[in-house]
C-alpha cells in the first residue's frame, strides 16, 4: 500500500512509476517509511502471456474462512494507528469477523482512538512464510471514496531490522474509490533509494475475483482471475531485486482515507465490508 503523488496513467498497456511516495509497510510495531524522492527501473517487462511453463499445484497454506472466528494461529491483528499514508482509521480486531465462509473487514464511522473511522489489518508474520509460489485470494471489495483494501505481502525480514523498502514489497491488489481499475505493484530498495514498478487492470471490484501472483526464481507475475496483466522480472537478482528471493508475510486490510485515496471520504457508503472468501498459498509442482 502506498501513497501517490504522481497522476497514474490508467491503461493496462502503460508502465506506471511512481514517485515521492510513502508506504504502509509496518510490522505490528509500525515501521514508518520515510518520503522520499524515488528511483524506478525499468528492467521489468509487461506482458498479457507467458511462456513460462512452471505450474503451482501443491496446496502448503490456506484459510478457507469456514469457522466463526478468525483463526488467531495463522493471523495476527495489527491494531491501533499505524501513522502512515494519512490513513484516516483506526484499526481493532472486533472489525474483522467471519461469517458464511467469509472473512469480513468493515470500515465503520465510530470514533476510537481520535480517530473517525475504525476498519482492521491482519498480517501472518511469524506464522507462515512463503519463498516463492502461487498466493492467491478471492476477494469482493467496496466501493466508496476514501476505501482503499489491500492484499499484499512484506519481506519477512523486517521483523529483524531491515528496514522499508529493503525488505521488499508485493501488492497483490489494490484498489482505491469507486475506480475499476485493480493495481499490481512491487517495491524495493537499488542503490539506497526506492524502486517501483507496477500495472493496472480494469475490472468489476464489487463482484468477486480470484487476486493472485505466480512468484519465481526469474519473475513475479499478476493475475486478475486468468488474466495475466504484468510481470516483473527478478532473474539473477536484476537491478538489486534480491529482496524478492527471500521469504514473506502475507497482509490483508482495508484502510480508510489516506494520501492515495485521498482524505475525502463518503461516510455514506458506512459501514463498508470487504469479503474474503479464501487465501491459498501452492508451491511449483
Amino acid at each position: 500500500m502506498r501513497r501517490k503523488n504522481l497522476q497514474l496513467l490508467k491503461n493496462a498497456g502503460t508502465i506506471l512509476f511512481f514517485a515521492i511516495f510513502a508506504f504502509s509497510c509496518s510490522k505490528p510495531a509500525a515501521v514508518t517509511p520515510p518520503v522520499t524522492t524515488t528511483t524506478t527501473t525499468t528492467t521489468t517487462t509487461t506482458t498479457t502471456t507467458t511462456t513460462d511453463t512452471t505450474t503451482f499445484t501443491n496446496l502448503v497454506w490456506s484459510d478457507e474462512f469456514n469457522g466463526t472466528s478468525v483463526d488467531t494461529t495463522k493471523w495476527n491483528f495489527e491494531t491501533g494507528s499505524l501513522g502512515v499514508n494519512q490513513e484516516e482509521e483506526y484499526y481493532q480486531a472486533s472489525n474483522a469477523t467471519v461469517a458464511n465462509g467469509n472473512l469480513v473487514i468493515t470500515a465503520q464511522q465510530q470514533n476510537v482512538g481520535g480517530f473517525s473511522y475504525t476498519s482492521a489489518r491482519m498480517n501472518t508474520i511469524n506464522k507462515f512464510n512463503v519463498t516463492y509460489g502461487r498466493i492467491e485470494a478471492r476477494i469482493k471489495l467496496p466501493l466508496g471514496a476514501g476505501m482503499w483494501p489491500a492484499f499484499w505481502m512484506l519481506g519477512a525480514n523486517i521483523n529483524t531490522g531491515v528496514t522499508w523498502p529493503a525488505c521488499g514489497e508485493i501488492d497483490i491488489m489494490e484498489h482505491i474509490d469507486i475506480d475499476s481499475l485493480i493495481y499490481g505493484t512491487m517495491h524495493w530498495s537499488a542503490g539506497g533509494q526506492q524502486s517501483s514498478y507496477g500495472l493496472n487492470l480494469a475490472s468489476s471490484p464489487s463482484a468477486y475475483h480470484v487476486y493472485a501472483v505466480e512468484w519465481d526464481t526469474n519473475s513475479i507475475r499478476w493475475y486478475v482471475d486468468n488474466t495475466l496483466y504484468v510481470t516483473g522480472s527478478i532473474a539473477n537478482n536484476v537491478n538489486s531485486t534480491d529482496a524478492f528471493h527471500k521469504p514473506f508475510f502475507i497482509i490483508l486490510n482495508l484502510a480508510v482515507g489516506g494520501s492515495w485515496p485521498g482524505l475525502t471520504v463518503d461516510a455514506t457508503k458506512l459501514p463498508a465490508a470487504m469479503y474474503v472468501d479464501y487465501v491459498r498459498v501452492y508451491s511449483a509442482n
